[in-house]
């Protein structure tokens, strides 16, 4: 698939996405939804990515949304919002439900919407000197990607409150310790720490992976039985595995473990 925004490669169970327009600072814009709609669709759909390293090229990993576009047109503002939010939407709930989990390695500025996408991720690394803002109210917006929950479940309900009702633009250390993010790395180390997690994660078990993310998107929506009798059911799938059996065997046979993602 051809990608305006974005590149794509993979290549030994690791899918590379890389913002791919630091002249605009990544800007979430129409293209940019087109394109994450069809990432999210395109990743969902195969079965040789175990895992997923988001980056992005130039001084910044993504501004957020093109607010120049938002100010052309006040009567179609609404309509345009509805087509954008539909199609990142579309592409965050795969990217979220699908077996592969994501990493995310964040310079410079992070804003917005682009700071929500960083949150749905399951391991952010942060150079220290990045910093990120939820930004939405800055410009009279309320939120979407998913920040109202992924904040929340990031940083707790409060804390994401505030953060986003106040505006607030947080630095890496500030972020780390509120659980935004789960990584401080120097600048030039940002890339190979985050791939490397990205790789460990890829060699993992792929299937016991995405079960995982999946029942921690409903850890707090639904009762505590419905919960349980979900990782029991997650569980009895799991068992049946390739990589179950090979990590049981490996741990009676005390050897490292070597999964294949089946």
């Amino acid at each position: 698939m051809t990608y305006c925004t974005l590149t794509l490669e993979v290549a030994e169970g690791l899918a590379r996405v890389d913002l791919a327009r630091p002249a605009v600072r990544n800007r979430i814009d129409a293209e940019f939804c087109n394109d994450l709609r069809s990432l999210g669709l395109e990743l969902g759909a195969r079965r040789d990515v175990r895992a997923v390293l988001i980056t992005a090229q130039g001084e910044y990993f993504s501004v957020g949304g093109d607010i120049e576009t938002f100010a052309v047109d006040r009567e179609q503002l609404p309509a345009r919002i509805l087509t954008w939010t539909a199609e990142l939407h579309v592409g965050l709930t795969r990217l979220l439900t699908m077996d592969a989990p994501l990493v995310a390695a964040v310079q410079g500025a992070v804003a917005g919407g682009a700071a929500s996408l960083v949150a749905a991720c399951d391991v952010v690394c942060i150079a220290a000197t990045a910093h990120i803002s939820s930004a939405y109210p800055h410009i009279g917006f309320s939120a979407d990607l998913g920040a109202t929950f992924t904040f929340a479940a990031r940083m707790g309900l409060a804390r994401a409150r505030r953060f986003l009702l106040l505006s607030e633009t947080l630095d890496a250390q500030a972020a780390l310790e509120a659980g935004l993010v789960d990584r401080i790395c120097a600048v030039e180390s940002l890339r190979p720490q985050s791939e490397a997690l990205a790789r460990q994660l890829a060699n993992g078990p792929t299937r016991a992976l995405g079960e995982i993310r999946r029942l921690m998107l409903t850890a707090f929506g639904r009762p505590l039985e419905s919960q349980l009798e979900a990782e029991a059911l997650a569980q009895t799938r799991v068992a049946a595995t390739l990589d179950a059996w090979e990590g049981v065997t490996a741990f009676r046979d005390k050897r490292a473990p070597g999964f294949q993602g089946r």
